[in-house]
């Protein structure tokens, strides 16, 4: 079987992405946690860190690969921290500096209708590390941000992220549920079905 690299070394991501595309023909595997794998992020979008990201993997392997950039954005805070979601509170910040530094931005907003934030995952499949035409998929999950930190579960800003439907945040959530809702769930089968009409063909 083929193998495809995943552009991060982060098991629980391989782990989902692993799970969500078991149906095609490739062995999905994580990147090796090496210093010549990583590859500043210069790009301005998601799409654009994503792609960069993939190709540097795809170069250094000789695999196709796949790679994601995601990020929270809120509305409130005009996009903010996009990008930078991983590194919002610094070089060398915690996911409890980050979720703080959120938390103490939003200050003035009382209402959750003031503080609506938007999960969103871009995801890249390059068949090779000069593929021209990248197979592209996009996440986003929808909700707000609340005013203190709720349940265990999840990474990253989880415990303030609240879903609207389901009245409880991404930490709260069984894993089951968190993959059927979460930006990186929705973006992963979205290039599911891109891939099995394009690169291997299945209708």
């Amino acid at each position: 079987m083929a193998k495809v690299i995943l552009a991060s070394g982060n098991q629980g991501k391989l782990q989902e992405l692993q799970e969500i595309l078991s149906d095609l023909p490739f062995e999905l595997v994580a990147q090796p946690k090496t210093c010549e794998y990583e590859v500043a992020e210069t790009g301005t979008t998601f799409i654009e860190n994503a792609i960069i990201k993939a190709r540097h993997a795809a170069h250094l392997s000789g695999l196709s690969a796949i790679a994601d950039d995601s990020g929270l954005v809120i509305e409130a805070l005009n996009g903010e921290p996009g990008i930078k979601t991983a590194r919002y509170a610094g070089a060398n910040c915690t996911p409890q500096d980050n979720m703080d530094l959120i938390l103490q931005k939003l200050e003035p907003f009382s209402q959750k209708q003031q503080r609506k934030a938007t999960f969103i995952c871009a995801l890249v499949y390059l068949r090779n590390a000069n593929d021209p035409l990248p197979i592209i998929a996009i996440g986003q999950w929808h909700g707000a941000i609340t005013r203190e930190k709720h349940g265990e579960k999840g990474f990253g800003y989880d415990p303030v992220f609240w879903d609207f439907k389901h009245k409880m945040t991404a930490a709260q959530m069984p894993k089951t549920l968190k993959t059927k809702l979460s930006h990186r769930g929705k973006a992963c089968r979205k290039l599911e079905r891109k891939l099995k009409k394009t690169v291997f063909l299945q209708t």
